[in-house]
């Protein structure tokens, strides 16, 4: 660590504070801001003096005041205690600050992002004199019922491990020693840190290659993500982009969930602080929380820790990847992180680009989404793992041509667009299926462990989004000349469409059953829908009156199919027999006609 240097603030420009005196220090060092030891992290210098962002209100903050530098740049502490806490941009814990000052955060406050008094059970799982380097796992501690948390030899370190033994620990007590062939000798604890700016290292990435499932049959169906991918959700105020990532959140298919709410509103954090505890997780039944971390820093903290709070985010998942297990990331949003950026750019006096925001805006959201992936993690046992990024997005009034959603759009894979019209019809996930795109629908079939049934699901999905293109080349002659106007084929494309759309994609998070679907009920229900298609063209080619068909009694139970519990889904298929009999019942009376 480098030495401590102290200057002298000459100015304050709201979120940003320069000083003096600050020669030998470097970019992104940590330092403490005037009298109140306000933290701050140096996002410029210029000779001796340093331009630095403050994460804190720098009111009554004045020239004169001394500045410290760490000497070290904003880091994390990883280790056991993460799952389930609570923190704000700069990983300060917020129950553990409410517990202190109650309601409203005193500035200055410095509190560990772990428990240091807690013990936690620590086993070994290799034995003393064994040889070990950079991300090898050493031991594991049952955090929650549904996390065990691997320790790991910290990256850079190499030797001989000795001492290590089973007990009860803090983070901060040696569990082990390890010596380098130099002689030298490291401690190990269970807690590291990580400069948050920085990716954590892996062995090799690797392609995608399987869906991450998230329950939500327009994603999943239409628009899946592979794990270790990026996808974009952006859309209007009012369109359901903070609902669509707590959905996200509940229900996908990761083992843990860092959950960053980046400057919006404060009730939206709540809302996730009160269902998570409540909610279980479909696969083991616990509590929701027992898997996420929350990092909340809304609209009404400090500006300048917007930004720091993706990558602290980001710094966790990336931890829990190098585990072994998989990751989802939810960003709510960036728009809020770039809007940040932006502000301390101004304050900088740096040269604006488009709409105000910063030259290296796009360089920014880059660097953040390309830390996602699927990996080859360092150290031994060799294991793979994937951190998936989803990152919403609000630009002003919706416009897709906004800078940040053009500069996201230009590194993700999956884009889903969300859009007012949808939300206004109470049509929700108010994602537009005409719009919206995913360059991982190629990994749809293999999710499926029977390759026929894998390669059936796509095709209809293909089917499907053909019927709603129609419906959509349709609708504007229906408007004008009436549906009696279109051919009885051209009426049933138009049904089965309007079936689609309110029978399959629309889902309801609030339902019980509705609020999650699996793989295997989506593909029971969007077979039903499409047999029903295939046998509506049938009778119309034996002369069948459409009328007729779209009041078989069966098209209720099509509706219904998505309240059909999971273990329940014969019933479906019980539809598919009944849809049947009710057009062979329609084909005698046409043949009799």
């Amino acid at each position: 660590m480098a030495e401590a240097k102290t200057g002298r603030i000459i100015k304050v420009a709201g979120p940003v504070v320069a000083a003096e005196g600050m020669l030998g220090s470097r970019m992104y060092d940590v330092v403490r801001v005037g009298k109140q030891n306000l933290i701050g992290e140096i996002v410029e210098l210029k000779g001796d003096t340093a331009n630095i962002q403050v994460y804190e209100d720098t009111i009554s903050i004045g020239p004169g005041e001394p500045v410290v530098n760490t000497g070290a740049p904003l880091s994390v502490e990883l280790g056991p205690g993460l799952i389930g806490s609570i923190y704000d941009g700069i990983q300060r814990p917020l129950d553990q600050l409410y517990k202190v000052q109650g309601d409203y955060i005193l500035r200055g406050s410095q509190l560990p992002g772990l428990n240091r008094e807690k013990k936690w059970h620590f086993k070994p799982v290799i034995k003393n004199g064994a040889e070990v380097s950079g991300g090898d796992i050493i031991g594991q501690v049952q955090e929650t019922e549904l996390l065990l948390h691997k320790i790991m030899i910290p990256a850079g370190i190499k030797g001989k491990i000795d001492e290590l033994s089973e007990g009860d620990f803090t983070v901060e007590q040696k569990i082990a020693t390890v010596t380098a062939g130099s002689g030298q000798k490291h401690e190990i604890k269970m807690m590291q840190k990580w400069p948050v700016r920085m990716g954590r290292p892996v062995k090799q990435r690797l392609a995608p290659h399987t869906v991450l499932q998230t329950g939500q049959r327009v994603i999943d169906t239409f628009f899946p993500i592979a794990k270790g991918g990026t996808a974009c959700v952006p859309g209007p105020f009012g369109a359901g982009k903070t609902v669509v990532q707590h959905q996200l959140s509940k229900w996908i298919d990761a083992d843990i969930v860092v959950y960053v709410g980046c400057g919006e509103r404060g009730n939206e954090m709540t809302d996730v602080l009160i269902e998570f505890p409540q909610l279980k997780d479909p696969r083991s039944g616990q509590p929701l929380m027992k898997r996420s971390v929350l990092i909340a820093n809304t609209s009404n903290m400090p500006v300048a820790a917007r930004e720091a709070s993706v990558y602290t985010g980001i710094t966790i998942a990336e931890y829990f990847r190098d585990m072994g297990y998989t990751v989802a990331l939810m960003a709510d949003s960036t728009s809020r992180w770039a809007e940040a950026m932006r502000e301390i750019s101004t304050r900088l006096e740096e040269m604006p680009a488009e709409e105000g925001y910063p030259a290296y805006l796009a360089s920014r959201i880059a660097s953040f989404y390309e830390r996602a992936g699927r990996t080859e993690c360092l150290g031994k046992p060799a294991r793979e793992a994937s951190l998936s990024i989803i990152g919403a997005v609000s630009p002003p009034g919706g416009d897709l041509s906004d800078s940040v959603v053009q500069a996201t759009l230009h590194v993700v894979k999956v884009f889903w667009s969300l859009v007012g019209k949808l939300a206004y019809q109470r049509h929700f996930p108010a994602i537009d299926w005409l719009t919206s795109y995913s360059f991982y629908k190629q990994y749809l079939a293999g999710f499926f462990e029977n390759k026929e049934k894998g390669q059936e699901m796509v095709a209809l999905a293909q089917e499907a989004m053909s019927l709603l293109e129609q419906e959509s080349q349709l609708a504007e002659i229906v408007r004008l000349v009436g549906s009696e106007a279109i051919s009885p084929a051209d009426r049933m494309v138009l049904q089965t469409a309007k079936s689609i759309r309110e029978d399959y994609l629309h889902q309801n998070a609030f339902h019980e059953i509705d609020t999650y679907t699996s793989m295997e009920k989506q593909f029971e229900m969007l077979k039903t829908i499409l047999y029903f298609h295939k046998k509506g063209l049938e009778a119309i080619e034996k002369d069948v009156d459409t009328e007729v068909i779209f009041k078989l009694a069966v098209t209720e139970d099509i509706a219904r199919a998505k309240y059909v519990p999971e273990n329940q889904m014969e019933t479906i298929t019980k539809i598919r027999n009944k849809t049947d009999e009710q057009f062979k019942a329609q084909f005698a009376g046409a043949k009799n006609a």
